[in-house]
């Protein structure tokens, strides 16, 4: 009887472990990326993602979230996108073989025969909050979408974390936001420890303007901001960056 009980007590372990190990294995990191087109390039650039840059993406690993276009005419030079990988080591992989493609090196060669279509590239690379939706509640298409960027004080984004989890996702929801993505950044570079990045999905730009002045003025909001920064405001000065995109016509997120 003591045999079978150790037997079992060591099956439980071992379960536990690998349960363990596929956990930490399964949790995805995000990589927000964003390209400066050169001047008159941005349907060059679209047309080689839609045609042939997704699918190659596709093949070396890497999953499509969202690709959109700023609303702002001043910002009309940049592409956003959103990808999904396995693991930091495996976004390594993935492009590591993306560049290495036969097919992209003639892609990108004929596709830049009258001059270089990208001026800069960055690279955001993200973990999702434990509060980000884990699906989405978006149904239909033709939404405008918003990227936000917070910007803490020292020491302040567990107290922001804790608000969002705690109160604000649930009423951007009352007041008509489709909460899609929260992300920290994982690089000290880009932001890790001091900024939360997030996806909100609204049905028009005029109703985006509607929500947040329903959601500012709502008296909850007001009393859960105050409470929470009775010892000091949680962002830094000029620490909202937010950005209205509409989705590419090859975007998973319409």
């Amino acid at each position: 009887m003591k045999i079978i009980l150790r037997l079992l007590c060591l099956m439980s372990l071992t379960t536990f472990a690998l349960t363990g190990a596929s956990a930490t294995e399964a949790a995805p990191v995000y990589e927000l990326r964003i390209y400066t087109t050169h001047p008159g390039k941005m349907a060059d650039l679209l047309t080689r993602f839609r045609e042939h840059t997704c699918a190659i993406f596709e093949r070396h690993g890497m999953v499509h979230v969202g690709y959109w276009l700023p609303v702002e005419q001043k910002d009309g030079d940049k592409l956003y996108y959103v990808l999904k990988h396995r693991s930091r080591e495996a976004a390594q992989a993935s492009w590591q073989a993306f560049g290495a493609d036969p097919e992209w090196d003639l892609v990108r060669k004929a596709s830049e025969a009258n001059g270089a279509i990208v001026a800069g590239v960055e690279s955001v690379f993200m973990a999702a909050t434990d509060y980000s939706p884990a699906t989405s509640a978006l149904t239909g298409n033709g939404h405008v979408f918003e990227l936000r960027t917070y910007t803490t004080n020292e020491g302040k984004l567990d107290a922001l974390d804790a608000r969002f989890r705690d109160h604000t996702l649930a009423l951007f929801a009352k007041h008509g936001m489709v909460n899609l993505l929260y992300w920290h950044p994982t690089d000290a570079d880009k932001g890790a420890g001091k900024k939360l990045i997030y996806l909100l999905a609204h049905a028009s730009l005029d109703a985006a303007k509607k929500s947040w002045d329903e959601f500012r003025a709502d008296p909850e909001w007001v009393k859960v901001r105050a409470e929470s920064e009775k010892d000091g405001s949680f962002l830094i000065k000029d620490g909202v960056k937010s950005v209205y995109l509409t989705p590419a016509d090859f975007s998973a997120l319409k």
